[in-house]
């Protein structure tokens, strides 16, 4: 696994506890985690055919059917799934936008 042996794994994982201790670890982990699986679903997502049906117009009635919103980027939807994952950050998100709701209504 990228030419490092088990000794340089135990001191990666020596210094990772040291530096965010053994309490934050199991949390880190379960964020991890999730961002993986959300990654995973992503990709499983985007490889799924798409049905024609539903995105071409219905010429032969003369009706057209409207297209769907163009999906958004892969790495937008990782992006949101890393932050959805990471208590911190998701908080400083919501406190962001409930600031800018705040300045909407004040002007």
């Amino acid at each position: 696994m990228f030419g490092l042996g088990p000794s340089e794994l135990l001191i990666i994982a020596v210094i990772v506890l040291i530096l965010f201790g053994a309490k934050r670890l199991p949390e880190i982990g379960k964020g991890l985690g999730g961002a993986i699986r959300e990654f995973r679903n992503v990709r499983k997502d985007l490889a799924e055919p798409l049905n024609e049906a539903e995105q071409t117009p219905d010429t032969a009635r003369g009706k057209t059917v409207a297209e769907p919103p163009a999906p958004r980027p892969l790495e937008a939807k990782l992006t949101d799934a890393v932050i959805g994952q990471v208590p911190g950050v998701k908080r400083a998100i919501e406190v962001k936008d409930k600031a800018q709701k705040i300045k909407e209504i004040l002007q």
